[in-house]
């Protein structure tokens, strides 16, 4: 294309007049029998019995999620066959979409089953702005609200003086009370001394996140976790010989060659017709969505961590660019996180409502739900 030409933008969106009552006036469910933007939903404790899956195929649910990140394999077996029976019921048809645990770093806690066969953890962790606490990478030390040790060995030796990281109750959005941003003050052997930027009372799964400490390039280290942990491989064999999964999703996706791996994998197992999401999340994958885009069969831009590795104000446009490329490709993309106050509330906020059509007219091919 001659360089004086411009791009033609991937989708565009109009109105029929410019009469603005038109807004107002209810969608005809008539002029179409599908809904171009699909919802893919989570599957957890207050969503996997018949009943409620049944209602969420009913009201629009055309993919299931299993997040081997939380919750054990056997709840999960249980979700997908309580699906398998909401599918028979309404007669309606329902992807399956196996999300993976990869890369993610965790704070060890004890947990409990519920009597569902849900994890949980039964004492909260309060902590006090100003506070000093500790993040250990040893393995012997039990946590408390001044001591938190985590799953990966080596992550004293990525941080430094000055860094922020962010720890947050699975699935928060970030700006709720279970979202703790630490500012690190020095790194001791395998102790990393913090300084709590905001109150915070920590429960359930604690999740961390080591925050890019650069505006626009990657000077943090990356962890050397593997792509597919030991429990992802097994418990995707597991579930691919009794359900028909339609697609893994990748988490923590930094590159092409991740895509190349998974589909090795997938291939190895018998599984080469289910279709492979790379979840782009961190700096690194941003910096790398040519190769990934190419590789990949879809792309899940996870707006949580996305959104803590970016600078704010710069979350918008890399939305509206991955989705363009993706438009352009042919490549279904979805995004995560858009109506976290709905986990409390029936109605969702005007900038969760605004955020949600403004994606839609961007051109995301889809939107998943995770604790809404």
């Amino acid at each position: 294309m001659p360089s004086n030409v411009i791009a033609p933008m991937a989708k565009q969106h109009f109105f029929k007049s410019h009469d603005l009552t038109q807004v107002m006036t209810p969608a005809d469910d008539e002029e179409g029998a599908f809904t171009g933007t699909k919802l893919v939903c989570s599957l957890g404790p207050s969503s996997h019995t018949v009943p409620v899956l049944e209602a969420m195929l009913n009201a629009g649910m055309v993919a299931a999620r299993i997040d081997l990140t939380w919750g054990g394999l056997d709840f999960h077996r249980k979700s997908l066959q309580a699906l398998n029976t909401a599918m028979a019921n309404t007669r309606k048809l329902c992807a399956i979409v196996v999300d993976t645990l990869g890369r993610e770093v965790m704070v060890r806690r004890p947990c409990i089953l519920a009597e569902d066969g849900w994890p949980a953890h039964p004492d909260p962790i309060s902590i006090t702005a100003g506070q000093t606490i500790t993040i250990t990478s040893r393995q012997d030390i039990e946590s408390s609200a001044d001591v938190l040790p985590v799953t990966y060995p080596h992550l004293h030796t990525m941080c430094e003086a000055g860094d922020t990281i962010y720890i947050g109750r699975y699935l928060v959005c970030g700006s709720d009370s279970a979202s703790l941003y630490l500012k690190v003050l020095s790194v001791e052997g395998q102790d990393i001394k913090c300084q709590a930027q905001n109150s915070a009372d920590m429960d359930g799964l604690m999740t961390v996140f080591h925050m890019e400490r650069s505006n626009d390039s990657l000077l943090n280290l990356q962890n050397n976790l593997p792509l597919l942990s030991d429990y992802d491989k097994s418990a995707i064999m597991a579930l691919g010989q009794d359900f028909e999964v339609d697609f893994v999703s990748l988490a923590y996706t930094r590159t092409g060659e991740d895509v190349l791996e998974a589909r090795a994998f997938l291939d190895s197992i018998g599984m080469s017709s289910c279709k492979i999401l790379a979840k782009v999340e961190t700096r690194q994958s941003l910096l790398n969505c040519n190769g990934i885009l190419h590789t990949a069969d879809g792309v899940v831009i996870s707006r949580g961590n996305i959104g803590l590795d970016v600078q704010p104000e710069k979350m918008a446009l890399v939305q509206k660019a991955l989705i363009s490329n993706c438009n352009l490709l042919g490549k279904p993309v979805l995004i995560t996180r858009v109506v976290d106050s709905m986990v409390t509330n029936p109605r969702p906020t005007r900038a969760e409502a605004t955020d949600i059509a403004n994606a839609v007219l961007d051109g995301t091919d889809g939107i998943l739900l995770g604790a809404e």
